[in-house]
């Protein structure tokens, strides 16, 4: 019961993740409107370098609109019936991250709104997905998959950082809870909590799966045999 409740949630929850990550590709297309700007780049003027800044936003939003899907797709178990697909796709998934996402989004987040801690809450979860990205290649390529699913996780929950921070952006504010120690909480408890849960979640599973191996027999020590335990038994040689 326990198990199948555990399967339920987790369908939810990447259900959940996906629908998310459509509605913010669907309503980001006005980042690329050219006759007028987005509220959200409204209140970010004046900048330094507004073409850069924009041209890195718009980067960070189609790759981040590719990225979260695909890691998604990828994470399903029906993905290993098809290792060449899963393999191709993952591979461009991890370029689309490193030579994209990543660094778009650690130049924006120079520019986040709350200043300094937002700055590294951002490029803290930037970092994460990036360090996990390469040493999941690694492990991939080394035939470790335990290890490689276990970076592809930490990878998936960076990534949904996207969607959880906007979910908990609007609880809060429907709490009355004040705007700016808001922001920063919704930011930084999804990036800490996907760390968190990902390593708690295969330490269990770790542990079920050692509690319900078959235990090898034990036979116990060998009898030791002595000189005179193996001198025939008979009243002729009692002496």
């Amino acid at each position: 019961m326990a198990r199948r409740l555990a399967r339920l949630l987790g369908s939810v929850w990447v259900l959940g993740l996906g629908v998310g990550a459509l509605i913010i590709g669907w309503a980001s297309r006005v980042y690329f409107d050219s006759d007028e700007l987005a509220p959200f780049v409204i209140e970010k003027l004046p900048l330094p370098h507004e073409d850069l800044w924009l041209a890195a936003l718009k980067v960070h939003v189609v790759t981040a609109a590719f990225a979260l899907p695909a890691c998604l797709l990828l994470s399903l178990k029906r993905m290993l019936r098809f290792p060449r697909i899963h393999r191709w796709l993952g591979r461009g998934t991890g370029a689309v991250i490193l030579a994209a996402l990543v660094p778009s989004g650690l130049y924006l987040s120079l520019f986040a709104k709350g200043g300094a801690p937002s700055t590294v809450g951002f490029a803290l979860s930037g970092l994460i997905g990036a360090w996990a990205m390469v040493r999941g290649i690694r492990r991939a390529r080394a035939k470790d998959y335990v290890g490689h699913r276990r970076c592809m996780l930490h990878v998936l929950a960076q990534l949904s950082v996207a969607v959880t921070s906007r979910t908990l952006l609007y609880l809060l504010d429907a709490a009355g809870i004040d705007p700016d120690p808001a922001y920063l909480f919704a930011l930084w408890a999804p990036v800490l909590a996907g760390v968190v849960f990902v390593e708690s979640y295969l330490s269990r599973r770790a542990h079920r799966r050692n509690s319900h191996a078959p235990k090898a027999h034990d036979p116990g020590p060998a009898p030791v045999r002595t000189p005179l335990a193996d001198r025939p038994h008979g009243f002729g040689n009692a002496a």
